[in-house]
Order: C-alpha cells, then sequence, then structure tokens
C-alpha cells in the first residue's frame, strides 16, 4: 500500500455530498444496492450476534437489515444529515444505537463479535487505515468476526481503493490480531471478505 496517498477525507467532503443529495449513492432505490446487503448479510456464518459494530452506516438501510441478526448494534457515521435519516429508519429498533463518529481519532471502547466495515475503508490515508484496523481488530473478542465489503474501481477523490483495503485487512490481520479468512467473493465491481479471529 503506497503510504503516500492523499490525506483521508474530511467530514466536510461528507457534509458537502449530503447537503447536494440525500441519497448520494441511492442505497435506498439501487437494485444493486439491494443485492449488495442480501449477499453481506447472507455471507455472515452466524444467524445472530450480541454485540455488533457498523462503521459508517449512512442513511441506515444496511443498518435495519443487519439489525434483525444483532441483540446490539452500534452503527456510526461522520456526517449529522445521514445519521438524522437513520434514526428515523430505524426508531422501531431498540437494539441500535447510532452515534457521530470520526475513526480513527474516536473509537467506542466496547469489545464485539461482530463489525461491518462496508464502503468506507477507501475513504482513509493509508496510515489512517493502519490504525483503524489495528483498533477494529483489537475490538474483536476471540471467534469474533470481521464483514469487509468495498466497490473495487477506482474512484479519483478516494485515497485508496476497495482492493487496497481488502488487501492491508489480508495482509496485515493474521498479525496484528490473529485473523483467518472464511470467506471471500469478488463481483464485477465489489469485494465481500468474512475473516474471523482466532
Amino acid at each position: 500500500m503506497n503510504t503516500n496517498q492523499p490525506h483521508t477525507l474530511p467530514a466536510g467532503y461528507f457534509d458537502d455530498v449530503y447537503r447536494a443529495n440525500e441519497d448520494p449513492w441511492h442505497f435506498e432505490t439501487s437494485p444493486y444496492e439491494r443485492e449488495k446487503y442480501a449477499t453481506s448479510l447472507a455471507a455472515l456464518p452466524r444467524p445472530h450476534y450480541a454485540r455488533a459494530f457498523e462503521v459508517g452506516c449512512s442513511l441506515g438501510v444496511l443498518t435495519e437489515q443487519l439489525a434483525v441478526r444483532c441483540a446490539h448494534l452500534l452503527a456510526i457515521d461522520v456526517a449529522a444529515a445521514p445519521l438524522k435519516k437513520a434514526r428515523m429508519r430505524c426508531a422501531y429498533l431498540p437494539q441500535v444505537e447510532f452515534q457521530q463518529m470520526s475513526l480513527p481519532e474516536e473509537f467506542p471502547t466496547t469489545a464485539f463479535d461482530l463489525i461491518v466495515l462496508s464502503e468506507v475503508g477507501y475513504y482513509w490515508s493509508g496510515p489512517d487505515l493502519a490504525r483503524t484496523a489495528e483498533r477494529l481488530l483489537q475490538s474483536l473478542v476471540p471467534g469474533g468476526q470481521l464483514l469487509l465489503v468495498h466497490w473495487t474501481p477506482p474512484v479519483h477523490d478516494y485515497p485508496l481503493t476497495g482492493d487496497e483495503v481488502h488487501d492491508y485487512f489480508l495482509r496485515e490481520a493474521g498479525p496484528l490480531a490473529s485473523m483467518r479468512q472464511l470467506h471471500g467473493f469478488r463481483h464485477e465491481t465489489y469485494r465481500l471478505d468474512v475473516l474471523e479471529k482466532n
């Protein structure tokens, strides 16, 4: 991974994106997103998780579907506007907690048996991805699982590609946290991996 990449995209970048369009990536309406969410949930090996953590929940579309398999789900996003809609969407789900948080500067103190990092990792610079990955892997309990899902074509203003994110985790997860890969899948435009902490 090239450490001379651009800086992590700031919170203001996402504020501007959501100011221009309430659903900029068509999470609520896209058949592609529906299929990707279904594939993501189907890839999870367990029917139920005690404590889950979703990084970059946006409008809460995946959050709502994931919540039915979680006793408690902490969902975070760096931007306030999508969190407001996510809270409304999931208001009937008492097991879901939303927080506005920016990784790696902020980080929850809870331990988790599932972490979902979907369409977020390529927004970090190489060094910030490394810092975040270390903290994510440390926060997994033994036997805990990490679901990675990312768009793979390059995007000109993203510091990393989806492949760089996944390759980093697959390369470093063993030494950092004794992780093993349970599942790997490559779609035409996205990549999915499930790792488990030994």
